[in-house]
C-alpha cells in the first residue's frame, strides 16, 4: 500500500495523519477477514469501505481541479475515463482495484453466493471496468456460478444481458435456451428470452431500413430511379441487376423476401410463445407476457399480431381459468381508449367476464368479476358518461355495472357467492349519497344476503360496514357484531379475523378496547379451530394492556410499584383465564423490556412472564431472561438459569442453548 498511499499525500488529496487512520482501518478489516471462520460481512464492510474510500477521492481530486485549472486534466477525470489518459497515476486506480480484489477474495470462499457474483459484477459496471465485467460473465459466471448454480435464472439472465450489450445476440440466446432447458418452470427466464427475441426483431428492423432492404419483397428492379439494391452483398443473387424484367423472381428471392417478412410479422416471438406456454402453462407466465408485449416499443401491428397470438395460446392452455378470463377481458380495455371508444371497451369487457360465469362460472370467477366491477366504480371517470353502447341509455356508468351483478346474483347458481353478496353490499354503501331511501335498501339487502350466506365471512363484513354507517344505534352495531361471531363465521384467516377484530376501533378508549378484547378471547376459546385467532387477540390484548397500565413516566418510585402490582396481576390472569402460548408470553417480555425507565419490581414482573415462558418454550424464554439478568450486571444469576434449564431438556438443545449463551457472553 505504500506506493499509492504515498501518492495521495503527495497529490494532496489526503494528509498523512488521513493515510495512518487508513493503514489502522485496513489492518483492523483484514484481522477480522482471516479469521478461522470467515464471513461474508466482513468482506462487504470492507469493500464498502474502500468504496467511500474512492468516493471522496474523486471528490477531492474534483475541488482540486477546480480552484487550479493548471492541475493535470487526468485529476477531474472519473475512473472510466482515467483510464483512457496516458499519464495515469498510481492512487487513480489503486482503490477501484482493491474492491475488486477484495470481491475475488469474497468469491474464493463463498463460491455458492449468488447475491455476491451479482454485487461484484454491479460493481464493476459501475466502475466502469468493461473488460473485467466480460471476464466475470464470461469466465466466471458462466464457467463457475452456473455450474454451481444451474437453477439459479437470475444467473443466465445475468450473463445473457452481457452477450447483448456486446452485440452477441446468438451467444445470449444460446445461454437462456440453456438456462430454459433446466429451468422450465421459471417464469423470469422465458420473459427475458421473449424479450431478447423482441430486441433481435427491432434491431433487425433498424438494420433493414438503413440498408433500404424491405421487409415485404424486393421491389421492382427494373426502375430507372431505383437505386442499387444493398441486399445483394447480404444474400447473394437477390435482385441482381442480370435478372430480366419479364422473368418470375428466382426461387431464393422469394424465399428470402418471405422470410424477412414473417421475422418482421414476429414468427420468431410467436414461436418461442408457443414453446414457453407448452413448457410453462401457467396464468404467471401469460400475464408476464401480457405486460411485456404491451410495454415494449415494437410497431403497432406487431404488438397487435403478437397479443392476439398470446391471447389464442391462453384460450387453449387455460379454458376455465378465472385468471385468463379476466386477462382476456382486459384485452378491450387499453390505456390509450376515452370516450365512447372506452365505454364500448368496458362494455365488451363487462360481458366476456359474465358470459363465463353465467355459464355455471365457480367461485373463483366470481370473485374475479367482483374485483373487476369494484375497481371500475372505483376508477375516476365521469360517472355520467352514457350511451347507446351500453344499452341502457339514461342509465350511470356505475349503476350499470351494480345492476349487471345484482342480475348475477340472482341467478341460482350465484345467490351464495360470497365475492358477489359481498360486492354488492360494498358497492350500494359506496354509492347510496343523494337518495333519502338508499340507506333503508342497502340495510336490507345486507340482511338478506348473511341469511342467503349465513356463514360467510366477507358477506358478515360488508353487512357490518353498512350497520355502521347506516344504523340509527350503537347497540344494534354491536348486537349484529356478535350474531356474526355467535354464527361461527368461515373463510380464510384473514376474513375470519377481520369480523372478529371488526369492533375494535382506535377512537374507543384503550378501558374499552381493553374490556372487549376480553369478551372476545373468551368467546373465541368456545371453538378450537379458532386457537390461531385466539392467540392474535392476546397478542392484541398485551398492546393495550400495556397501553393501559403504561404510566406518564414521574420516575417516583410509589409509581414505579403501583405498575409492578398492576403488570403481575394482569399476567396471572393471563395465565390463568386464557391459553397463552410462547408467542405470546414473548410479546409479553419484549415488551415490558422496552419500558427503560420503570427499575422498581421489574425483575420481578419480568420473572413471572419467564415462568409463564418457560413451560412453552424453555430455550428461548431462558436466553430472553438470562441475556436481560446479564444486561443489568447479574450474569451470575443469568448463567445459574442458563445450567438449570440445560437439566431439564435434551442433549442436542442443552448444546444449542450453552452455543448461544457463549456468544451473548461474548
Amino acid at each position: 500500500m505504500l506506493d499509492e498511499l504515498k501518492d495521495l499525500v503527495e497529490r494532496h488529496l489526503f494528509t498523512a495523519k488521513e493515510t495512518k487512520q487508513i493503514m489502522k482501518k485496513r489492518t483492523a478489516f483484514e484481522t477480522a477477514l482471516v479469521r478461522r471462520v470467515a464471513k461474508k460481512a466482513d468482506f462487504l464492510r470492507y469493500a464498502s469501505y474502500e468504496m467511500g474510500l474512492e468516493q471522496l477521492r474523486r471528490k477531492r481530486v474534483e475541488r482540486t481541479s477546480r480552484h487550479h485549472p493548471q492541475t493535470p486534466p487526468y485529476l477531474s477525470l472519473t475512473c472510466e475515463e482515467e483510464s483512457e489518459t496516458t499519464i495515469p497515476s498510481l492512487s487513480d486506480y489503486a482503490l477501484v482495484r482493491r474492491q475488486f480484489h477484495i470481491f475475488e477474495r469474497a468469491l474464493k470462499k463463498f463460491k455458492s453466493d449468488v447475491g455476491l457474483w451479482i454485487q461484484y459484477i454491479q460493481v464493476a459496471q459501475q466502475e466502469g471496468a468493461r473488460a473485467l465485467v466480460g471476464r466475470i460473465t464470461a469466465r466466471r459466471v458462466r464457467s463457475e456460478a452456473l455450474q454451481l448454480h444451474p437453477n439459479r435464472p437470475a444467473l443466465y439472465i445475468l450473463a445473457a444481458s452481457h452477450e447483448l450489450s456486446h452485440q452477441s445476440p446468438s451467444s445470449a440466446r444460446t445461454l437462456l435456451q440453456r438456462g430454459i432447458r433446466l429451468n422450465e418452470e421459471s417464469v423470469e427466464l422465458w420473459r427475458e428470452y421473449v424479450k431478447m427475441e423482441l430486441g433481435f426483431i427491432e434491431s433487425l428492423r433498424r438494420r433493414w431500413d438503413v440498408l433500404g432492404i424491405s421487409a415485404a419483397g424486393a421491389g421492382n428492379p427494373t426502375d430507372a430511379d431505383q437505386p442499387a439494391d444493398p441486399s445483394r452483398h447480404i444474400m447473394p443473387g437477390f435482385g441482381d441487376d442480370t435478372t430480366a424484367a419479364t422473368h418470375e423472381p428466382m426461387e431464393e428471392e422469394v424465399e428470402g423476401a418471405d422470410s424477412r417478412k414473417e421475422i418482421m410479422q414476429g414468427a420468431i416471438v410467436k414461436s418461442v410463445m408457443t414453446s414457453a406456454i407448452q413448457a410453462l402453462p401457467i396464468i404467471e407466465l401469460f400475464e408476464s407476457l401480457k405486460a411485456l408485449l404491451a410495454e415494449y416499443p415494437s410497431p403497432p401491428r406487431l404488438r397487435e399480431s403478437l397479443l392476439q397470438h398470446l391471447y389464442d395460446l391462453l384460450r387453449q392452455a387455460l379454458p376455465d381459468n378465472a385468471g385468463a378470463i379476466k386477462l382476456l377481458a382486459g384485452r378491450f380495455l387499453s390505456p390509450d381508449l376515452q370516450g365512447e371508444a372506452f365505454v364500448d371497451g368496458l362494455r365488451k369487457a363487462n360481458e366476456e367476464i359474465v358470459g363465463r360465469a353465467q355459464d355455471g362460472g365457480q367461485e373463483d370467477i366470481f370473485e374475479v368479476y367482483a374485483a373487476f366491477v369494484e375497481e371500475w366504480c372505483g376508477a375516476p371517470i365521469d360517472d355520467n358518461m352514457v350511451g347507446a353502447l351500453l344499452r341502457s341509455p339514461g342509465t350511470f356508468f356505475k349503476q350499470y355495472l351494480i345492476s349487471t351483478v345484482r342480475t348475477l346474483i340472482q341467478q341460482r347458481h350465484a345467490r351464495t357467492s360470497p365475492s358477489l353478496l359481498s360486492a354488492h353490499v360494498r358497492l350500494l354503501t359506496k354509492t347510496v349519497d343523494g337518495d333519502s331511501t338508499g340507506p333503508a335498501k342497502v340495510l336490507r339487502t345486507a340482511r338478506k344476503y348473511t341469511t342467503q350466506a349465513r356463514k360467510s365471512a366477507p358477506v358478515w363484513r360488508a353487512r357490518l360496514d353498512a350497520e355502521r354507517r347506516f344504523s340509527e344505534t350503537r347497540s344494534v352495531v354491536r348486537e349484529v357484531w356478535r350474531e356474526a361471531r355467535q354464527g361461527s363465521v368461515e373463510g380464510s384467516g384473514e376474513e375470519v379475523e377481520a369480523v372478529w377484530t371488526w369492533g375494535l376501533f382506535e377512537e374507543d378508549g384503550a378501558e374499552e378496547r381493553l374490556r372487549i378484547h376480553e369478551e372476545l378471547l373468551r368467546d373465541s376459546m368456545r371453538n378450537a379451530s379458532l386457537n390461531g385467532l385466539h392467540e392474535k387477540l392476546l397478542m392484541s390484548y398485551v398492546r393495550v394492556m400495556h397501553e393501559v397500565h403504561r404510566k406518564p413516566g414521574t420516575g417516583l418510585t410509589s409509581d414505579q410499584g403501583s405498575d409492578s402490582a398492576k403488570w403481575l396481576h394482569s399476567i396471572r390472569h393471563m395465565g390463568s383465564a386464557y391459553l397463552a402460548t410462547g408467542a405470546v408470553w414473548q410479546s409479553v417480555f419484549t415488551t415490558l423490556v422496552g419500558e427503560e425507565w420503570w427499575v422498581d419490581g421489574k425483575q420481578e414482573v419480568l420473572g413471572e412472564v419467564y415462568k409463564k415462558w418457560e413451560g412453552q418454550d424453555a430455550v428461548e424464554a431462558t436466553l430472553a431472561w438470562a441475556g436481560w439478568l446479564l444486561g443489568i450486571g447479574k450474569g451470575k444469576e443469568g448463567a445459574a438459569v442458563v445450567v438449570a434449564c440445560g437439566r431439564s431438556i435434551g442433549e442436542e438443545e442443552r448444546t444449542a442453548l450453552e452455543k448461544r449463551w457463549m456468544r451473548m457472553v461474548g
